[in-house]
């Protein structure tokens, strides 16, 4: 049972990241740069990416550690290893995966020039874990609580949140003014499979009293532990099913489904200064298939010699601490809400080089700029508090075909965190690559955080 718990704390610990795209944010001369804010500066007359493989990203991180605090072949036992990774961790640590995949993704521009609207669409899969590091329950399964006297082990540290789902999206971006460009962005959820635990609570306690015949221990245990999970039923037993069919069905609107939206903004100050904002994901889900949800709810106290919850105390006490906290299961619905994600942005062009009618370097007076500096803020909601990053950037027009963004990040992960990205066209053809962290590479299992962007566009211009 030990074991058992130890690999659930593990779990529980390598689950969370802020889903920061700092170099595709105002990337503008790549479509995907929409997704972040359907109010970016894009003109194109029509884009469409090659199919599941126009968008292709994955984030991991880590707050805390790295693998190499783990794995690292330095003759130190991995328990060992495992001990002190736990011990420097707090509950405000987290770490990450997260992952993306653009199954469609297309635009087209509508009206009159002086009238003109931009239409886009498309699908795309995504799973996320997300949580924070479970401190006291780690500590409880390593040490035990004999060594841990008068101590409260806490049970809310226990949270985490873990989702696969695909999301079909439908967005209309607009010149509102010369100066004022607006983006709103409908989307439908429809969720594989979700397991959640974020409202936790509880303690675990031991404390000893002396007496002429030894120590006499007094242990509570209070408990409040709700694990929701749907889409997932059907496997805990003999499934004779077909797995990828399940989940193809699923991710075409057979899941649970909900609803969100994006907004976002552009606005020229002047020429070369440029105000952006938007908010990503701002919806819900609602879980009412294949639901199961698992309690552990009640109170318990034990007076006497200092039980071990393995089964191998007396047969009275491991049934008096059943039936004081049991496991429930039930099928009741529930809904659980998207993590939101806010950026804003400030940026000033420079080094202008003629006029043209249609551009891709975020001016809307049709000057055209070969350089540009920015800042970004990005903030993220998780199920405890908010995770904020901030960066600085550079982009430049290599030259027509080529363009390049250079980012310097500071977050909970890294404050050396210096990101790349490329957009290339060759005709109509668009190809872009994007990765963050570049001082790690050196030794990747000493990096805290890594994250890779590519895809394939096709583009029309005006």
């Amino acid at each position: 049972m030990k074991r058992v718990f130890l690999i659930f704390i593990l779990s529980a610990t390598v689950n969370c990241f802020s889903q920061n795209k700092q170099i595709l944010y105002n990337f503008t001369s790549v479509p995907q740069s929409l997704m972040s804010n359907p109010g970016a500066d894009v003109k194109y007359k029509i884009y469409f990416g090659m199919p599941f493989f126009s968008g292709i990203s994955a984030n991991i991180g880590s707050s805390s550690f790295s693998a190499y605090d783990l794995f690292a072949d330095n003759g130190v036992d991995f328990n060992t290893k495992f001990r002190n990774v736990i011990n420097s961790i707090s509950r405000r640590d987290h770490l990450n995966v997260n992952q993306q995949l653009e199954i469609l993704n297309a635009g087209f521009s509508i009206g009159a020039e002086e009238n003109k609207s931009y239409l886009s669409f498309g699908m795309y899969q995504e799973f996320d874990l997300m949580g924070y590091a479970p401190k006291d329950p780690a500590i409880l399964a390593l040490d035990g609580n004999q060594s841990h006297l008068a101590h409260y082990f806490n049970l809310n540290d226990l949270n985490m949140k873990g989702e696969m789902l695909s999301v079909l999206h439908f967005g209309i971006h607009k010149n509102i003014t010369k100066n004022l460009i607006v983006g709103l962005r409908a989307k439908i959820y429809s969720s594989i499979y979700n397991v959640s635990s974020t409202h936790n609570s509880g303690y675990v306690y031991t404390d000893t009293n002396a007496s002429t015949s030894g120590p006499i221990y007094n242990q509570i245990i209070s408990s409040d532990i709700q694990i929701n999970t749907s889409g997932l039923s059907k496997f805990r037993k003999n499934f004779n099913g077909d797995v990828r069919s399940d989940i193809k069905q699923k991710a075409l609107f057979g899941g649970n489904l909900g609803l969100g939206f994006d907004a976002g903004i552009t606005y020229y100050h002047k020429p070369n200064l440029q105000f952006t904002a938007s908010v990503v994901d701002v919806g819900f889900v609602s879980h009412t298939k294949e639901v199961k949800i698992f309690k552990y709810k009640g109170y318990y106290e034990q007076n006497g010699i200092l039980p071990k919850f393995d089964g191998s105390f007396t047969t009275n006490s491991f049934s008096e601490f059943k039936s004081a906290i049991p496991l429930d299961s039930s099928a009741t619905s529930y809904t659980t809400l998207r993590p939101i994600k806010f950026n804003s942005s400030i940026e000033y062009s420079y080094g202008e080089e003629y006029a043209e009618a249609c551009n891709c370097l975020n001016n809307n007076s049709g000057i055209v700029y070969r350089n540009a500096v920015g800042a970004q803020l990005f903030m993220m909601s998780t199920p405890r508090m908010p995770l904020f990053a901030l960066t600085a950037y550079y982009r430049r027009k290599i030259v027509e075909a080529l363009q390049l963004k250079a980012t310097y990040t500071v977050d909970s992960y890294s404050y050396r965190n210096i990101g790349l990205g490329l957009s290339s066209s060759l005709g109509p053809v668009n190809f872009y690559v994007m990765a963050d962290n570049f001082l790690e590479y050196r030794d990747l299992s000493k990096a805290r955080s890594l994250s890779f962007q590519l895809g394939l566009n096709f583009i029309f211009k005006e």
